[in-house]
C-alpha cells in the first residue's frame, strides 16, 4: 500500500469549469505528478481567480481563499496517522502551516527552492531578511530540510537535491543558429525580483532584440517597446525547446537564485548563458555562462565577446554534466520515502 503525501505549497493555483487545476509554476505540477507513482498524492494550495496555464494532472488537489480554510484542511489531514508533509517553500501560508505541524509532531519535509533572504529584501526592501530570518529560524525546527543548493541549509542537516526539468527530449535534435543575429531569450516570471524590468530598462534603448517567455497568463508590460517581445506560452510536451532553438542567447536578470532550472534548460540546447553578478554563484562548474555588470556596458561587451567566440562556447557547453528530472525525482523519492 503507498504512503499518503501531503504536498502543502503557498502558489496560486486555478480551478476552471471543468474541474481542471492550473498553475504556473512548473515543478507544482511535476513534484506531485512524479510523486504520485511513489505515493498517494494530495495537493494543498491557495485558490486563485486569476487563470493560469499549467495543468496538474493529480486527483486529489484542495485549493482554498484564506489562511484559516487552509490550515483548517492542514489539520483535517491529521487523521491519517502515518502521513507524511512535503511543505514547498517558505511563506507566511505556509510557515503557519508548519507551526500547526510541530504542534501535534507531524513529520514534515521543507524543501528550500530559493533563497528567502534575498527575494524578500527585493520585495519588501530592508525589512524582508529580517521577516524571512522569523519564518526561517522558527519554521526548520522539528524539520526535515531539502534544498537545491547546499548554501541554503545555513550549515543545518539537510540533503541537496539538483532539480531538473530535464528529460532525453532537450538533448536530442541540437539546432544551430547564427550568432550574428544576435536574439536574446528569458523565460519565466514577469516579477520585480525576478529583475526583468531591469533588463528592459537597460535595452529599451538599444538594437538587441530579446523575447520574454512566461507561463503566465494575461500579463503586459506598462510600455511597448519595438525591440521587446511578451510570450504567454504553455509548454505542452516541452515545445519550448523550440523557443530556445531559435535564439541566441538566454539571459537570466534575477537578483536573486539558487538552482535556476532554466539555464540548465539553455544549456541542454547548446545556448550560452548570462547572468548578473548578483547571482554569480549559479555559475558553478558550467560551461558556457558568463556574468557581467547589471549594466548596458557590460552587457553589451559581454554579448559581443560570446558572439565572436560562439563556435567554441559551444564546443565548451557540450561537456556539461546537467542533471536530469528522473535523476531529481529520485533524490526526492530517496529521502521522503526510504
Amino acid at each position: 500500500m503507498k504512503n499518503k503525501l501531503f504536498i502543502i505549497s503557498n502558489e496560486s493555483v486555478y480551478l476552471d469549469e471543468n474541474n481542471n487545476f492550473f498553475c504556473d509554476n512548473i515543478e507544482l505540477k511535476s513534484i506531485p505528478e512524479e510523486l504520485s507513482n511513489y505515493s498517494n498524492i494530495s495537493l494543498i494550495a491557495r485558490y486563485s481567480k486569476k487563470i493560469r496555464s499549467i495543468r496538474i494532472n493529480i486527483k486529489q488537489i484542495s485549493i482554498f481563499k484564506n489562511i484559516f480554510t487552509y490550515l483548517i484542511s492542514i489539520f483535517k489531514s491529521f487523521k491519517d496517522k502515518n502521513s507524511k508533509y512535503l511543505i514547498i517553500s517558505l511563506s507566511p501560508y505556509t510557515f503557519l502551516a508548519s507551526l500547526l505541524l510541530k504542534f501535534f509532531s507531524k513529520q514534515h519535509f521543507i524543501y528550500l527552492r530559493s533563497d528567502g533572504y534575498q527575494e524578500y529584501k527585493s520585495i519588501l526592501g530592508v525589512l524582508g531578511p529580517f521577516i524571512y530570518n522569523f519564518f526561517y529560524k522558527i519554521g526548520i525546527l522539528k524539520a526535515k530540510l531539502i534544498a537545491c543548493r547546499k548554501h541554503l541549509l545555513k550549515n543545518n542537516d539537510g540533503k541537496v537535491v539538483n532539480p531538473s526539468q530535464l528529460s532525453d527530449k532537450w538533448f536530442e535534435d541540437l539546432k544551430n543558429i547564427n550568432p550574428d543575429n544576435i536574439k536574446l531569450l528569458y523565460v519565466g516570471r514577469v516579477r520585480v525580483e525576478k529583475g526583468i524590468f531591469s533588463l528592459i530598462n537597460i535595452l529599451r534603448d538599444t538594437n538587441f532584440s530579446l523575447t520574454i517567455v512566461t507561463s503566465e497568463k494575461n500579463v503586459e508590460l506598462k510600455e511597448k517597446f519595438k525591440n521587446i517581445n511578451l510570450m504567454s506560452f504553455e509548454n505542452n510536451n516541452d515545445a519550448i525547446i523550440d523557443i530556445y532553438d531559435n535564439h541566441s542567447i538566454f539571459i537570466l536578470p534575477s537578483y536573486t537564485e539558487a538552482h535556476p532550472q532554466v539555464l540548465d534548460e539553455a544549456l541542454a540546447r547548446c545556448r550560452p548563458v548570462i547572468v548578473f553578478k548578483e547571482v554569480d554563484h549559479v555559475v558553478r562548474d558550467r560551461e558556457g555562462v558568463f556574468v557581467c555588470e547589471r549594466n548596458l556596458k557590460s552587457l553589451e561587451n559581454l554579448i559581443n565577446h560570446i558572439n565572436k567566440n560562439y563556435k567554441n562556447i559551444l564546443t565548451k557547453i557540450k561537456t556539461n554534466n546537467l542533471p536530469t528530472k528522473k535523476n531529481f525525482i529520485n533524490e526526492l523519492r530517496e529521502i521522503i520515502f526510504n
